[in-house]
């Protein structure tokens, strides 16, 4: 007898997910290069330039200060291009939610799998990074064995804050409001390249809403080993900016490609 169950919701997901690993693996070295060379140029012109006026931070010579913010600002990036430029490309011009939604697949399921397949990609990026540095000796390596997974958790949850954006536009050259006026300015007020602590009280208090901070401190207490309280802080930011995000995502896509 013909077996008529419909597939799991984990193959589903999975079916998204598998998706659009092969379309990016179908040009491999072109996709995959970049990630593992933009780390040596970020290193060779913040890290080994201005490593050389400025010798420690925070009480850490600055090249190590500097690569914990390396690992996660990757996967926001590759997350963020992710789900505004290839959903918005996906949904609009090459229609292929349209014949996504034709199989047993629902909106629920596309979304959750942009989602893993952003975070996959953000933990791959953030791999990238975490490779140069080991090969050119810039951090002991068992402070850093799980940053990679950091990394994942970053890039799911700027996938559901850049969804949820992209779920709002009609036009693909909004995007570039979104990455200018908000990505962009993010990577030089999130503790990457100088701490928190110098900043304004008031443009302090500002930064700690940003998402990209609480990623950066958590590897950053894993490089250092020191592991403090408020780290849950971050931890449940991380939890429900995703969850509420994600939610959000998801009821504004069954609007846009359903209703």
């Amino acid at each position: 007898m013909r077996n008529n169950k419909p597939p799991s919701f984990a193959s589903r997901i999975y079916s998204v997910w598998y998706r659009h690993m092969r379309v990016y693996t179908r040009h491999l070295f072109s996709n995959g290069f970049p990630p593992f060379m933009e780390p040596l140029i970020l290193l060779a012109g913040i890290g080994l330039g201005l490593g050389k006026y400025i010798e420690r931070m925070d009480g850490v010579p600055y090249i190590q200060f500097l690569v914990p913010g390396l690992i996660v600002a990757p996967a926001m990036f590759t997350a963020t291009f992710e789900c505004t430029f290839g959903t918005f490309i996906r949904l609009e011009f090459d229609k292929a939610y349209d014949g996504m939604l034709g199989s047993p697949l629902t909106v629920n399921n596309l979304i959750i799998g942009e989602i893993f397949w952003a975070g996959t990609k953000g933990m791959f990026f953030s791999f990238a990074v975490l490779s140069v540095v080991l090969v050119f000796g810039v951090v002991p390596p068992h402070s850093y064995i799980f940053t990679p997974f950091i990394g994942f958790f970053t890039g799911a949850m700027f996938a559901t804050i850049a969804l949820t954006f992209t779920s709002f536009i009609k036009t693909i050259n909004h995007i570039n409001f979104y990455i200018t006026g908000f990505i962009s300015p993010m990577f030089f007020f999130s503790g990457v390249i100088f701490p928190l602590n110098t900043l304004p009280s008031s443009i302090r208090l500002f930064a700690e809403l940003l998402p990209l901070v609480h990623s950066v401190r958590i590897v950053r207490a894993m490089a250092t080993s020191h592991f403090e309280i408020h780290l849950l802080g971050d931890v449940l930011y991380i939890v429900l900016s995703i969850t509420i995000f994600g939610f959000f995502a998801i009821q504004r896509f069954k609007k846009r490609m359903i209703d």
